[in-house]
């Protein structure tokens, strides 16, 4: 156990990376010893180590003090000193409710913290490091200053440094420095922590780790488990401010008119716990109305909502880097996703090399073991392919599939030197080398056709038609200049088109199928050629892939950029700058949009989307930036988040409006009580009584149950269209019951309280149903067990003495039951029209919306 904390405490074991195979300096980095092990030692001994949180979740202090520490406890913990002093203790038990919400909140946030931090401990990225001349991998809290650190294309800069070595090494640094371009870097060179490599390859040694790395501070503030910058969460906030705000006057008016008023007045006796008198009671009073208009509840079960949300995810690996990525997903009405590695399988097979024949005969005969050698023989693409594959130093799927193919075949690599390399960006589509081969110096270039080839030449005509059919195709060409060279590729000659067989995933069909029935626009944006983008479209049955899009042929004006992408679904040869600019289109004309990729190139787009969702296996940066991390790479896991999202912000309108309900009412029958100086109705207990039944256990069940409902902006609106009417219509439906068995007297006896009661609780619990449809068994269940309960506490010795009930006036409980079949009735007539009223707004702004569409179209 010691062994196994220790090992916990410092992270895992490093695992040792095996050398590359000798190359040229152009090829692979130089002999490095990077520090040993006792100069490790000694920097972290010095408190010299890269000490950045894995996660900047809470800690268990601060979540417990979140959760007690709140200003709906406050309020009730004022309202429950006021009863210890004056007694009874059952008109405390409101204490008890907040003391269970505590804990359940408490204990919720624990799971979810657990949960999330397993997920980021799976999902960190494991940087290279150089120790005792061996590459090895290392928890990026245990890098240290001067370590010497191997960079590939996708891996982020995780400390500040300077360059060592670099092989074409080119940094993007855009999500820092807001430059677009990507900065070439040579040995020298300074590089960021925060930015990463587009292309290339390289070595830096740290200069600066931990707290004082440039972006240290953007990571942990940015992987924060936070509830902000959630319009649901705001939106409940705003509406506590203004029921703070209500607390005073109304407490006042109510202690106000119960001494004051009506010839009143307060005892000068000293007020201990458990003694009567118009203090005592209007204290009371007092107390059981604001508690009442108190939302203890909403906040606990919005916290719980997103907690539980965060934990069934967590079971379908799906890690949650901001809790309100699942709240924004649930809004999303557009996703835009890449092609490869999200749609189609990350692996590919070399399909096929299809020779164009333009080789020029080998010059001097000079043997280097390759097919085709000989005295002007033609060079072999499969001897080239090999031997670009073997001198790339980083390669991308792509050329892992070339160089996987060329093996299987048994087609080894020449032993050709290497003069030039350009490593594969996303920005120009291509890569290359010169090589020193018998004939000479030759540069060679492999990319997208209609890159680097003459439009309408027969090698852009055919990689066209193989595209259209779903496959990959690439450009083996000759170049005109040095690959290195500013110009470069210059004037090329098509010698053979390589063919990749790219596989679509299985679940990817049934994904765009749910996201077109829940009315979510699905748009493919890929760098790979438009009309193999369209063929994996129309195989996944997505509407509009027919008439696929090379983006380059895109307006550049931004407005008619947007409304191009918004008519089209299919999107080819998209650069990473040109990704980020149609996600910017999109929601400039009122989308929220989700981008899913596992690329660097898919970076820019993520970090402009609304929710980022990036590949477990894809580039460290891509994961950095996300909002949401799928980490077994499965698209088919979006379509739960959506829904996880969706019950998450439907149950909780759902509560909310059972719960602002009950502090419309409550204030309702507060200020009218008040102004006709008549006792307040309830004590403390029945406030408790009515609360539990009503909304506090329903509520808890509803939160948790599923719902499907398209997630809207305009929360707060659409709460409170429900609750202020039926709110308002249930303390006049108190009020009118309080009167008549009052009958001009101004203190209650326990049946008119009682009477009262049941009038409030009926009609709420008609509310209760109007909340919970559609209706299934357990609802039904739910609400019958409320009135059960309710009738126990009504009808059972104990539940009448403790609760101060008495249903022996059968003339004041038909009162009750009456008036709030009145009640009954009008709410269900407003809910009626309600319905239709917004039904119709929906309807006319769906029609204006499809106007609009159509005229946007119709203009040239």
């Amino acid at each position: 156990m010691p062994e196994e904390a220790d090992r916990t405490e410092r992270g895992p074991t490093p695992t040792v990376t095996e050398p590359s195979p000798a190359r040229s300096a152009l090829t692979g980095p130089p002999p490095e010893p990077g520090l040993s092990r006792e100069e490790v030692a000694e920097r972290v001994a010095g408190g010299r180590t890269n000490d950045v949180p894995v996660r900047a979740s809470r800690s268990v202090g601060q979540i417990i003090r979140g959760n007690v520490f709140t200003r709906i406890n406050a309020m009730i913990a004022v309202l429950f000193a006021i009863i210890a002093v004056i007694g009874p203790v059952q008109d405390g038990l409101f204490a008890m409710v907040i003391v269970i919400n505590t804990l359940i909140g408490i204990v919720q946030e624990l799971r979810a913290k657990r949960t999330l931090d397993r997920l980021a401990i799976v999902n960190a990225a494991r940087p290279r490091v150089v120790r005792d001349g061996v590459t090895v991998r290392v928890a990026t809290q245990e890098i240290v200053l001067d370590e010497v650190l191997e960079v590939g294309v996708g891996d982020q800069v995780v400390v500040d440094g300077v360059v060592t070595w670099a092989g074409g090494l080119e940094v993007d640094e855009s999500l820092l420095t807001g430059e677009a371009d990507p900065v070439f870097k040579q040995p020298g060179d300074t590089v960021m922590s925060g930015s990463f490599v587009v292309a290339g390859s390289g070595r830096f040694r740290a200069t600066k780790v931990g707290r004082h790395a440039y972006a240290a501070r953007l990571a942990e503030e940015a992987s924060r488990f936070s509830l902000v910058r959630s319009e649901l969460r705001s939106g409940i906030n705003r509406i506590l401010r203004w029921i703070t705000f209500a607390l005073f006057p109304i407490g006042a008016l109510l202690v106000y008119s119960q001494l004051f008023m009506n010839g009143q007045v307060a005892l000068d006796e000293p007020v201990s716990g458990g003694i009567s008198g118009p203090l005592a009671d209007a204290l009371r009073g007092m107390v059981a109305a604001l508690v009442s208009m108190i939302p203890e509840g909403l906040i606990l079960l919005t916290s719980i909502a997103f907690a539980v949300g965060v934990i069934r995810l967590g079971r379908h690996r799906c890690l949650v880097q901001e809790l309100p990525a699942i709240e924004g997903l649930a809004r999303v009405d557009v996703v835009c996703t890449d092609k490869t590695g999200t749609l189609t399988e990350v692996g590919m097979k070399l399909a096929q090399i299809r020779d164009l024949g333009g080789q020029r005969p080998r010059g001097n005969g000079r043997p280097n073991g390759g097919a085709g050698d000989g005295d002007g023989a033609p060079v072999s693409p499969a001897l080239v392919l090999a031997a670009l594959a073997d001198c790339d130093p980083d390669p991308n799927p792509s050329m892992a599939a070339i160089a996987e193919g060329c093996a299987a075949t048994g087609q080894r690599a020449p032993d050709w030197t290497v003069t030039a390399l350009a490593p594969f960006s996303s920005a120009r589509k291509w890569s290359g080398a010169s090589l020193l081969t018998p004939a000479g110096e030759e540069n060679w270039v492999l990319g997208a056709a209609d890159v680097l080839a003459e439009p309408g030449s027969p090698a852009v005509a055919e990689a066209a038609r193989l595209g259209a059919q779903g496959l990959r195709v690439l450009l083996l060409a000759r170049a005109s200049v040095r690959v290195d060279g500013e110009t470069a590729p210059g004037t090329v000659e098509p010698v053979a088109l390589v063919v990749l067989d790219q596989r679509v995933r299985e679940d990817a069909a049934p994904t765009l199928d749910y996201f077109s029935e829940q009315g979510v626009g699905v748009k493919i944006v890929s760098g790979d050629h438009a009309a193999s983008v369209g063929a994996v479209g129309r195989e996944l049955g997505l509407v509009g892939a027919d008439r696929p899009v090379d983006a380059r042929e895109l307006s550049e004006a931004p407005e008619a950029l947007s409304r191009e992408v918004e008519d089209r679904s299919a999107f080819g040869r998209v650069t990473p700058e040109r990704k980020r600019d149609m996600v910017r289109g999109l929601r400039e004309r009122g989308h929220t949009v989700a981008m899913t990729g596992d690329g660097v190139n898919d970076v820019l787009a993520l970090k402009e989307a609304d929710i980022g969702v990036a590949m477990g296996s894809g580039s460290p940066a891509s994961r950095s930036v996300a909002q949401l991390v799928l980490l077994d790479n499965r698209f088919a896991v979006l379509p739960r988040v959506v829904a996880e999202g969706r019950r998450v912000i439907g149950n909780i309108e759902r509560v909310a409006s059972l719960f602002l309900t009950k502090t419309v009412y409550t204030m309702t029958l507060a200020i009218i009580v008040g102004l006709l100086a008549v006792a307040y109705p309830f004590f403390p207990r029945h406030a408790t009584l009515i609360n539990a039944v009503t909304f506090g256990i329903p509520s808890f069940f509803l939160a948790l149950a599923p719902n499907t409902d398209i997630a809207r902006p305009g929360f707060v609106l659409r709460t409170l269209r429900l609750a202020v009417p039926s709110g308002m219509v249930a303390g006049l439906a108190a009020v009118t019951t309080y009167l008549l068995v009052l009958g001009g007297r101004t203190v209650p006896d326990p049946s008119d309280r009682t009477a009262v009661v049941i009038t409030l609780c009926a009609t709420t619990l008609w509310v209760l149903l109007l909340v919970a449809k559609p209706y299934v068994w357990w609802k039904v269940l739910l609400v019958g067990s409320m009135v059960g309960l309710l009738t126990l506490a009504m009808v059972t010795p104990w539940g009448q003495w403790f609760f101060d009930l008495d249903v022996s006036d059968p003339g004041k409980v038909l009162t009750g039951l009456v008036v709030a079949g009145v009640a009954i009735a009008v709410i269900t007539v407003i809910r009626v029209v309600d319905d239709r009223m917004m039904a119709r707004s929906q309807a006319q702004a769906d029609e204006k919306e499809a106007q609009e569409r159509e005229a946007a179209a119709s203009t040239p």
